[in-house]
């Protein structure tokens, strides 16, 4: 079921513990190569293909597009919410269905930026409800959900990186037309700069041009069998959010 098509007595009608799917993603760089909508057209296409198949079970939220991007401002095209405003804008979005009995709220999220307020948000709420033990709170990011490296033929990176083979693939599949020269782009490394440790950092001290990656070995039929894995990565995640007890720690 998706939100926007609904009125409230529909939505009033629904189970409470009908899972509701918060899709967050951004409007930001990605290269000389790539649309500023990369991130939230990818996830979009991927929300649209899991639930297909989870339609009838869960409550699909529209996309929410604004992230946290500051990282990408000296790109210009890059839009961002303040980094505090981001994270009480998800909180606020969250609480509202809350606020209206849910009780099993996923937010999946398509940009990296998003990850470390995003986990914050729901570590946040589950203080602010700590009586509630029936409220299952998650918050997961799209390629964490699946391992492409093990089967997916010919693909280099071992992990997503920024307007990469990866997002370069999956783009070449729904928007060719979007994708200008990618195959003359130079591989960029994303190093390994003082870990364990973590350095600040914004995007412009690792690359000039903006991508991380190897956006020249992207392919079109890559990017389908990406979107393929990632989809249904989220379709298994909400069949655990679907099967749960109610109660228990282990879903």
């Amino acid at each position: 079921m998706e939100l926007s098509n609904l009125t409230w007595p529909d939505v009033d009608a629904l189970d409470r513990n009908t899972p509701v799917i918060i899709p967050v993603a951004a409007l930001e760089q990605h290269g000389h190569h790539m649309p500023v909508f990369t991130d939230s057209m990818l996830l979009g296409e991927i929300m649209r293909r899991a639930h297909e198949e989870l339609k009838q079970q869960t409550l699909l939220v529209p996309l929410m597009w604004l992230g946290n991007s500051h990282h990408h401002m000296d790109f210009p095209g890059t839009v961002s919410a303040e980094p505090r405003v981001w994270l009480d804008l998800l909180s606020g979005l969250v609480e509202n269905f809350i606020t209206h009995g849910f009780r099993r709220i996923v937010v999946f999220n398509g940009h990296g930026g998003n990850d470390v307020p995003g986990r914050q948000v729901t570590f946040e709420l589950r203080q602010k409800y700590r009586s509630r033990p029936d409220l299952l709170l998650l918050y997961a990011t799209y390629w964490s959900l699946a391992d492409p490296p093990s089967s997916i033929p010919g693909l280099t990176q071992d992990s997503m990186q920024h307007a990469c083979e990866w997002e370069t693939s999956m783009i070449l599949h729904l928007h060719p037309e979007l994708v200008k020269d990618h195959q003359n782009t130079e591989n960029i490394d994303q190093g390994n700069p003082f870990l364990p440790a973590q350095r600040a950092w914004i995007t412009g001290d690792r690359t000039a041009t903006g991508h991380i990656g190897a956006p020249n070995a992207a392919t079109s039929e890559k990017g389908e069998q990406l979107l393929k894995l990632f989809s249904s990565g989220v379709v298994k995640l909400m069949q655990r959010v679907i099967q749960w007890d109610g109660e228990s720690w282990d879903g």
